[in-house]
């Protein structure tokens, strides 16, 4: 066997295995991908053993991300929840990992990272050398079922009943990939990422998403009395919808206008033929935010990232690193932690 490379937002051929093969997701699509492109300037490469006159058996997604800050490294995928490896045959993924490790050295990178869904690649990731570098959990709702099945495995009192509150607040959904949307989506997500104290991801990587992704990008974003109070962003693809970005007004959340949001994107996933509702991955850390998604998914699976070398470690989510940062953030001004996003998300994928 031999390693070839291609670009995937150029080389047809991607686009193709994508649609056929059942392990792909919205983050190995040729729009999320030039939407990591236009924002970041990564370089989206897929390593595949099939030739170029040859229809793509397989292929393993990464950008390249260069970084004066953070080093160069190769990754399955900057800001993606997961890449599962699109190979279907244990030897051909073993062989073309092992290619990249002999590379690593010549192309001078710090590391190459592995977000597989499927936990098999974890049998061999550490007799080849490599080292679990995040652990999350991941929610998958199951729509296979009717409707009214699906609401009665939600949580009565955390989800169910908040619902129903904000059925009765007389909350105004409004959907689309307009500029109002979006500017009220931004909006809120700042609030949101000020509370978390971090700065928010820049303006431009939303625009670029939606303005990539075509119709399989959609924003939500719920209204009382006009003023916006919540928002999420999903994207579509094949059978599966992703929730991607959720955030909201605190001083609203008496309405239960997320619960509902999610609900009315739900229902709205399953009348179009989905199959499963993809709410993201969650730090096994983050107990709030995991105990909000459980209420959905009680039993989530867990999502292990992989990276090699094994020195290669990165800090966890409650490192002191991370809080002296969300400190000296907390104190920035809106506007200065906007900027500061514009500048660093780019050395952080």
């Amino acid at each position: 066997m031999r390693i070839h490379q291609i670009d995937p937002t150029k080389d047809t051929r991607w686009a193709d295995l994508v649609r056929r093969h059942g392990q792909a997701s919205v983050f190995h699509t040729v729009g999320w991908l030039a939407a990591l492109r236009s924002t970041y300037g990564y370089e989206p490469v897929v390593f595949t053993t099939s030739s170029p006159s040859h229809e793509l058996s397989n292929g393993v997604l990464f950008c390249r991300v260069h970084s004066w800050i953070t080093g160069s490294r190769l990754v399955s995928l900057p800001f993606s929840d997961h890449c599962e490896p699109l190979c279907d045959s244990n030897t051909e993924l073993t062989f073309i990992i092992r290619y990249l490790q002999s590379c690593m050295e010549h192309q001078n990178l710090r590391y190459v990272e592995v977000r597989p869904v499927n936990g098999s690649f974890g049998q061999s990731a550490e007799t080849n050398g490599f080292c679990r570098s995040a652990m999350y959990y991941l929610h998958i709702l199951d729509l296979r079922r009717e409707l009214d099945q699906v609401l009665d495995s939600f949580d009565k009192d955390s989800v169910q009943r908040r619902i129903r509150r904000a059925e009765r607040a007389g909350l105004v959904e409004k959907c689309g990939q307009s500029d109002d949307l979006l500017r009220d989506f931004y909006t809120l997500f700042v609030k949101t990422r000020s509370r978390h104290r971090l700065p928010p991801s820049p303006y431009r990587w939303f625009r670029n998403l939606i303005r990539h992704s075509g119709e399989a990008a959609e924003l939500r974003v719920a209204y009382q009395a006009n003023a916006p109070v919540a928002a999420i962003l999903i994207l579509h693809c094949k059978e599966i919808v992703y929730y991607k970005y959720g955030c909201s007004d605190v001083e609203f959340n008496r309405f239960g206008a997320m619960p509902w949001l999610l609900w009315r994107a739900i229902a709205s996933a399953k009348s179009s033929g989905a199959i499963q509702f993809d709410m993201g991955r969650t730090e096994e850390h983050n107990a709030g935010l995991l105990a909000f998604k459980n209420h959905w998914v009680p039993q989530p699976q867990p999502l292990v990232y992989w990276r090699f070398p094994a020195i290669a470690s990165v800090d966890s989510p409650t490192s002191w690193k991370l809080e002296l940062a969300k400190r000296l953030f907390s104190l920035m001004p809106g506007s200065l932690r906007t900027i500061v996003g514009n500048v660093i998300y780019r050395h952080l994928g």
